[in-house]
């Protein structure tokens, strides 16, 4: 068993498949799949998992560059976001953002039912 703090296997291969640049999202239950990416579904309950735990639990194992969030997010969510230090922070309206989910090696669907929690992560390198 690993004794890292990312124990769901399908999302730790997930974290060990990507490359330099590649594309992850964290969305909430609302947040739409675009058809041909993968998704794995996270959602339990309304907030259980919510989008900071899976964040927290996937900046255990991922090396992030830069990452992006919704203009209409609340001040509140990109405060959290911000103190995670999640590389470069930009912001784009929500309809560019759900345009980059195509591009996504895969979305988490959090339980999360904040409006316009959901964070793209593109990966870095870790030397």
């Amino acid at each position: 068993m690993k004794r890292t703090t990312l124990l769901h296997a399908e999302l730790s291969g997930l974290v060990a498949a990507m490359g330099h640049g590649d594309l992850i999202v964290i969305g909430d239950a609302g947040l739409p799949v675009p058809s041909g990416v993968r998704c794995i579904d996270l959602a339990l309950t309304r907030g259980i998992p919510g989008t900071m735990q899976v964040l927290d639990a996937l900046l255990s194992e991922l090396t992030v560059e830069r990452s992006c969030i919704a203009d209409e997010a609340s001040d509140t969510l990109i405060a959290d976001f911000t103190e995670r230090q999640i590389g470069v922070v930009t912001r784009m309206s929500h309809d560019d953002f759900k345009r980059q989910t195509a591009g996504a090696r895969a979305i988490i669907r959090s339980g999360e039912c904040t409006p316009y929690a959901n964070i793209c992560l593109w990966s870095g390198v870790a030397f």
